[in-house]
């Protein structure tokens, strides 16, 4: 029914540039409730750490136990360079960070848009993050899944 499917699955809108080109704003995306782990490159959706009010959308670049090290624009995981296909433009400021088990370092592609993400607020509890992003539903030309 779809009572039990709100619990279950959710649409949102897009109202800011933080994913671009990923997500555009006006972009409508469908979401389902995370309830497992999450992986290097998903889009999630999570209350706003810094007490906001609002449901920020960023992409899981590092997990717990891993060291990730921002330097010279580019993001190193453990040492190695990070094939980060998802970044418009380059990652400042530098930083290092060791992310705690049960955490996650989360960025927003449009790295120098992005507000509220990990460089500022630090790796997030996986508890944090209460949707994953599955697809972009409208506009219709720019359906597709993630």
């Amino acid at each position: 029914t779809a009572a039990a499917l709100r619990g279950v699955m959710r649409r949102f809108a897009i109202v800011e540039h933080s994913m671009a080109p990923t997500l555009e704003q006006g972009d409508w995306v469908v979401a389902v409730r995370r309830t497992g782990e999450v992986q290097r490159g998903d889009v999630v959706i999570l209350p706003d750490p810094t007490g906001s009010g609002m449901q920020l959308v960023k992409r899981v670049i590092g997990v717990g136990g891993e060291h990730l090290e921002i330097a010279s624009g580019r993001v190193l995981i453990d040492g190695a360079l990070l094939a980060d296909r998802w970044a418009s433009g380059a990652t400042r400021p530098p930083g290092d960070w060791i992310i705690p088990e049960g955490h996650v370092f989360l960025l927003g592609d449009n790295r120098g848009a992005s507000a509220s993400d990990s460089r500022i607020v630090g790796p997030v509890p996986i508890e944090a993050v209460t949707w994953l992003v599955k697809a972009i539903y409208y506009p219709t030309a720019r359906a597709r899944r993630l």
